[in-house]
């Protein structure tokens, strides 16, 4: 029989290590959390007891010269539209690969190329997008950065989704073309409930994605569109850096990826691991 203690060192050790990885995520943040609630002086002196205080978060959400609620509403509006385009064209492009007639090359190549233009940094194509949006009068515009945003997650959504749409049972679909279902009917009716939890799992995760982009948001807006991340990187400037302001507006750009996040924990665990279980 195995030595309890031995047993016990061996979990001992993992869970340790995991604690010590936990503590390294969870640290930096839970840190620009609390430094929207000190005074910039007790901020760059490094008291480590400080009064809290919300002079921060006041000067972010109500002072005449931020504009940061603005920005918000405007990730909002580019998160939710640039999802909802990821998820119609991830599942039509999914169920293209895995039931229509293809050479069984052109799925493998098509998905690997997506995955190869993910892993093209943002700030690579940031100027190119801006040369195309800018001819075509799209520049500054809500449409040229939801498009823009839709083209940098497309490749994940796909990919994701192609997990799903590969495990519906094709008898179903069959059955249904007996019924006399047409395409859009057996996709309606028959793939997007059975694939709803990977419609969630990609949802979360491309909202995130686009609600945190920054590179090619700060070339394609400006004042009227800017996103949240381009406003916090405005609170450095050239000749002050607002570090207590930027912490606040940090603090509140969490929320809706973290109450997503919460939510769909187990629809993204279960996206990220079905592939590598069946």
């Amino acid at each position: 029989m195995s030595d309890p203690h031995m047993v016990g060192a061996r979990t001992a050790v993992p869970h340790l290590v995991l604690g010590v990885c936990g503590l390294a995520v969870v640290l930096p943040v839970v840190w620009a959390i609390a430094a929207g609630f000190r005074t910039q002086i007790s901020l760059l002196v490094g008291e480590l007891w400080f009064t809290p205080n919300l002079a921060s978060f006041n000067e972010v959400l109500f002072s005449k010269t931020s504009d940061f609620l603005l920005n918000y509403r405007n990730s909002l509006i580019v998160g939710l539209s640039s999802t909802l385009l990821c998820l119609a064209a991830a599942t039509l492009g999914a169920w293209s690969l895995h039931r229509m007639r293809w050479p069984r090359w052109v799925p493998a190549l098509f998905l690997a190329w997506a995955m190869a233009f993910n892993m093209i940094p943002p700030v690579a194509l940031a100027g190119a997008w801006f040369t195309m949006a800018r001819t075509v009068g799209l520049d500054n515009t809500f449409a040229g950065i939801i498009l823009a945003h839709t083209a940098l997650n497309l490749p994940m959504a796909l990919f994701l989704m192609s997990v799903f749409v590969r495990e519906v049972p094709l008898e179903l679909e069959e059955a249904a073309r007996i019924d006399g279902a047409s395409t859009p009917v057996l996709l309606w009716k028959v793939v997007i409930p059975l694939v709803t939890p990977g419609l969630a799992a990609t949802g979360i995760l491309t909202f995130v994605f686009s609600w945190n982009e920054f590179a090619v948001a700060l070339n394609l807006t400006m004042k009227q569109t800017a996103t949240v991340p381009v406003a916090i990187a405005k609170f450095a400037q050239d000749f002050e850096i607002q570090y207590t302001q930027m912490a606040a507006s940090a603090a509140l750009s969490i929320l809706p990826a973290l109450v997503l996040l919460l939510i769909g924990q187990r629809y993204i665990v279960k996206g990220l691991t079905q592939g590598a279980i069946k």
